[in-house]
């Protein structure tokens, strides 16, 4: 099972979070929801941790 960690989504489909991003931030792998991904994409392409977002 994989949890957004922006949103809290889970989802235990694996074929289902193909489409999540990950991101490392200081040192922890964090893992983000395709909605959240979309929503976010500028700060995520500009390395912005997620507090930020």
């Amino acid at each position: 099972m994989r949890t957004c960690d922006f949103c809290g989504r889970q989802e235990d489909d694996e074929a289902a979070t193909l489409s999540w991003s990950t991101a490392v931030e200081r040192g922890r792998t964090r893992v983000f929801c395709d909605t959240c991904s979309r929503e976010h994409l500028r700060a995520m392409e500009g390395k912005l941790d997620s507090e930020w977002w």
